[in-house]
């Protein structure tokens, strides 16, 4: 620290990094005026240091290796934005070891080593601060770890990836086939050039780690998730939704079992009831509903991606690092405190489900599925069809849809393998789980 001045060193200068640095100088007189904290820039990291830059920047500001942000003793704080996760990893642990507080938003980094980095800042007192990991600009971390600390968490329900969201508003709304709506998405800026983690879910399950390590003090590892995206999702679902009284989101869903001393932790596409307020939530808006033992149902509501949400995440953690500078014996980054929890396996998981099928025009299937799902004490609520088209023989084919009562999930799997064989049923099923939402609209 020089004087009374807070020394910060950021590490990345790309989107996020930019709105950031222009942010902190932008708003400079407002950030000291709230926060009661003078500061400045001291140095900043980079890849290449030849590369044009968007903004202006004081010479001998940049370097070329994050190291120098560790080793220069007057850095007190460290924002680390430079993406991925293997020198990211080294960044923030060299900043931690160093007893300097770090602010990110990399929930890569978090999923895969946040039980490491986690450890390490409890055990060194140095903070470690990811709001922007988690949601964009929704306040979800300060709130799970502030507002919401009274209540124990029985469920976090959300929409937490804006890609995905997009192209399943595109697809219900505009009727796209779900190629068409990805391509939409990216020629909006709404996809990245590889959109393969936000379509098959895993970006959604790296947020989710988080959130459950938040609210439920344990560390976790990615392979306790149960992934599935959004990749196999059809029109015809979507058309199925709306006439039973659905919407089809990409959802996280992590609930605590406490008569089991288990977690229930998975990201996949659902069906959401059309009277639940996360059926409205459109394009690349997010949004996540906590359930407390106290506080009930609550949601947040907000852009999930993109530079400026980002940004307002990142600043609102740097301010409040800015602040715990001044308090190094109490600081409110992530403080482990319970053991490991059991998580389920998908198989144990209960919900109730919506599995369609292609299957041939002929009499006698109906009966028959409803049997074999009889035999695995599988409850049916409702069937429907619809046309479908014929085959390359000239022979006919439908849609046939069940909507089954909740059941466990392994049992519904041991059932459809043998429905499958029967020679009336065409391909693989679309299952879907049916969630039971808390607030409704």
């Amino acid at each position: 620290m020089i004087g009374d001045r807070l020394q910060i060193g950021l590490a990345g200068l790309g989107t996020v990094g930019t709105g950031v640095y222009e942010a902190l100088l932008r708003n400079r007189s407002l950030l000291e005026a709230r926060a009661q904290i003078s500061y400045e820039v001291r140095r900043i990291a980079v890849r290449d240091l030849g590369k044009p830059r968007e903004v202006a920047l004081e010479p001998g500001v940049l370097t070329d290796d994050w190291r120098d942000l560790v080793e220069d003793e007057k850095i007190d704080i460290i924002i680390e934005l430079i993406g991925g996760t293997r020198e990211a990893h080294e960044l923030v642990l060299a900043a931690l070891k160093a007893g300097k507080p770090v602010v990110t938003g990399n929930k890569a980094l978090l999923a895969e080593h946040g039980s490491e980095l986690f450890r390490l800042s409890q055990e060194r007192g140095v903070p470690l601060y990811f709001e922007a990991s988690c949601g964009g600009g929704i306040p979800i971390v300060q709130s799970l770890q502030t507002s919401l600390i009274c209540n124990r968490v029985d469920s976090i329900v959300g929409i937490i990836n804006g890609t995905s969201n997009y192209i399943l508003t595109a697809m219900e709304k505009k009727g796209l086939p779900f190629h068409e709506a990805l391509e939409e998405a990216r020629m909006l800026g709404y996809a990245e050039a590889d959109p393969t983690l936000d379509i098959n879910g895993w970006d959604a399950a790296h947020k989710a780690l988080i959130l459950a390590m938040l609210a439920y003090g344990t560390p976790l590892s990615p392979d306790k998730v149960a992934v599935r995206g959004i990749e196999s999702i059809d029109p015809v679902d979507i058309q199925f939704a709306q006439q039973l009284g659905y919407t089809i989101k990409l959802l996280v869903v992590i609930k605590r079992h406490a008569n089991q001393k288990a977690l229930e932790l998975r990201v996949q596409p659902s069906f959401v009831p059309q009277t639940h307020l996360l059926s409205k939530v459109e394009g690349v808006f997010n949004a996540i509903a906590v359930s407390g033992d106290i506080v009930g149902e609550t949601i947040f509501y907000g852009r999930g991606a993109g530079k400026n949400p980002t940004t307002s995440a990142v600043l609102g953690d740097v301010v409040l690092a800015m602040r715990e500078c001044r308090l190094p014996d109490y600081h409110t980054g992530f403080h482990p405190y319970a053991e490991a929890m059991r998580v389920l396996p998908a198989q144990e998981t209960v919900t109730p489900y919506y599995v369609r099928f292609r299957v041939k025009d002929c009499h006698g299937v109906i009966a028959a599925i409803s049997a074999l799902f009889a035999r695995y004490d599988i409850g049916i609520s409702a069937i429907t069809s619809r046309d479908g088209a014929d085959d390359e023989e000239g022979k006919h084919w439908n849609y046939l849809v069940f909507m089954l009562y909740e059941c466990n999930f392994g049992q519904l799997e041991s059932s459809l393998a043998e429905i499958q064989r029967l020679g009336t049923v065409l391909g693989e099923p679309m299952v879907l789980s049916i969630e039971r939402m808390g607030m409704n609209d």
